[in-house]
C-alpha cells in the first residue's frame, strides 16, 4: 500500500485544508487536526459573540470548501486524510455556545471525535456520496451538529 501523496508545502491552499500543518500527522491525522482546532477556540472563538462565532463557522466552512476541493484534485486524493479545515470547522460547531472551560472543551473534542469516527446515518452515507469539497466538509459538519446536540442537552440538564 502506497502513501498518499503528501501537500505542496509553499502553497498556502494546502496549508489551509491541512489544518496549517496539523493534519501532516503519520498518525491520527483528524484528531491531531481536531486538536489544532481547540486553542484557536480558547483564545478567539470563545471571545466572540455568539453572531460572530456563526459567522467565523460560516466564513470557515465557505473557505474549506474551496481548499479542500482544490488541494483534493491537486493531490489526486478525495478527502486525503491529511485535510483537516473540515475537523475545525465540526468542532467550532460543537463549542458553539459551550461554557468556556477544560471540562466543557474535553467534553465537546470527545463527543466530536465519537460521532466523527463512528459516522452514524446520515454522516456515513454523506461520507460516501457526496463528493468533492462539499462532501469533505459536510460529514463533520453534521458529526459537529449531532455532538452540538448532546453537549446542549447535558448543559440543559445540568446547569
Amino acid at each position: 500500500m502506497s502513501k498518499p501523496p503528501k501537500p505542496q508545502y509553499h502553497n498556502p491552499i494546502h496549508m489551509l485544508a491541512f489544518g496549517l500543518g496539523s493534519g501532516l500527522s503519520p498518525k491520527a491525522p483528524g484528531t491531531f487536526g481536531t486538536i489544532a482546532a481547540l486553542p484557536l477556540y480558547w483564545w478567539g472563538l470563545a471571545e466572540l459573540s455568539a453572531f460572530w462565532f456563526l459567522l467565523v463557522i460560516l466564513a470557515t466552512f465557505v473557505l474549506g470548501t474551496y481548499v479542500a476541493d482544490k488541494t483534493s484534485r491537486d493531490l489526486g486524493v478525495h478527502d486525503h486524510g491529511g485535510i483537516v479545515i473540515d475537523e475545525w470547522v465540526g468542532m467550532w460547531i460543537t463549542l458553539f455556545m459551550v461554557p468556556k472551560s477544560l471540562f466543557w472543551m474535553l467534553l465537546a473534542f470527545a463527543l466530536f471525535r465519537f460521532f466523527d469516527i463512528i459516522k452514524p446515518w446520515p454522516i456515513k452515507w454523506l461520507d460516501r456520496h457526496v463528493k468533492g469539497g462539499f462532501g469533505i466538509m459536510i460529514d463533520d459538519v453534521l458529526a459537529g451538529v449531532m455532538a452540538w446536540l448532546v453537549i446542549q442537552g447535558v448543559l440543559f440538564l445540568f446547569l
